[in-house]
């Protein structure tokens, strides 16, 4: 992550945009040296514990940036940490400490055709490259909701086709993205996929694009963002062990 100076922001707005995602929007002083151009870049948001106990960080997407404000949204679990029940009870006035931005995760925009695929931990990062890929560009989207009412208008190109996939219970034991993307026409030429996800689905997905696909690095961003029933500290220490035993 990027070395800077935690700042504190300010909550200027909030909503639902759909009942399993909420929007906080953010501005204030402390976003006046805040670099322009950070759509899909990732922030700490910092929640201190006391003097004795290390803070609390949680990673979020900048899903939307304009002047003097950035838009942070939050996918809503059925078990709710620290900042999605912050995010869920943030009042316009209150403040939150953030640190970054960090580095943005683009797709190789280099490529044939595109391929996302992400559940709603990563569909403000989806949201984002979906809108910058080229006028002509075409794909897919495999996109997994919670229910139906959490389907959102993206802005993409026409040729890019958007799948929903319904998954109310994500568990450790199968992949609603995977089962779907095997079901997509793959198309001709090099693709370029940008994928996130849980911890599990990830894996799965990674073996499929590596071993079956043989998609090279260069066009091919994997990661996990969270994990069926652990906390964020205990889904990195995972995440960290995973990244060390990949070839």
């Amino acid at each position: 992550m990027a070395k800077s100076t935690p700042r504190i922001l300010d909550v200027i707005g909030s909503k639902y945009l759909t009942p399993h995602m909420c929007r906080v929007t953010l501005g204030g002083a402390g976003l006046t040296d805040f670099p322009v151009d950070q759509e899909s870049a990732y922030i700490k948001l910092i929640f201190p514990q006391g003097e004795e106990n290390r803070p609390l960080m949680r990673t979020y997407t900048v899903s939307v940036q304009r002047n003097g404000e950035i838009d942070v949204d939050f996918a809503l679990h059925e078990t709710e940490g620290p900042a999605s029940t912050w995010a869920r009870n943030a009042q316009v006035g209150e403040q939150i400490l953030i640190g970054g931005p960090g580095p943005k995760k683009l797709i190789n925009n280099e490529a044939d055709w595109f391929l996302l695929i992400g559940d709603m931990t990563a569909l403000p990062a989806i949201t984002v490259n979906l809108a910058q890929l080229p006028a002509d560009a075409h794909g897919y989207a495999v996109l997994e909701i919670t229910t139906e009412a959490d389907k959102q208008l993206l802005k993409k190109p026409d040729n890019v086709d958007i799948h929903w996939v319904i998954n109310a219970h994500p568990n450790a034991q199968s992949s609603p993205l995977l089962d779907r993307v095997k079901t997509l026409t793959w198309l001709t030429g090099r693709p370029a996929v940008w994928a996130a996800c849980e911890f599990h689905s990830m894996r799965a997905l990674r073996h499929y694009f590596k071993v079956d696909r043989s998609i090279p690095k260069t066009h091919l961003y994997i990661s996990s963002y969270w994990k069926v029933d652990s906390t964020e500290d205990q889904h990195k220490v995972v995440k960290q062990k995973d990244a060390e035993n990949v070839l």
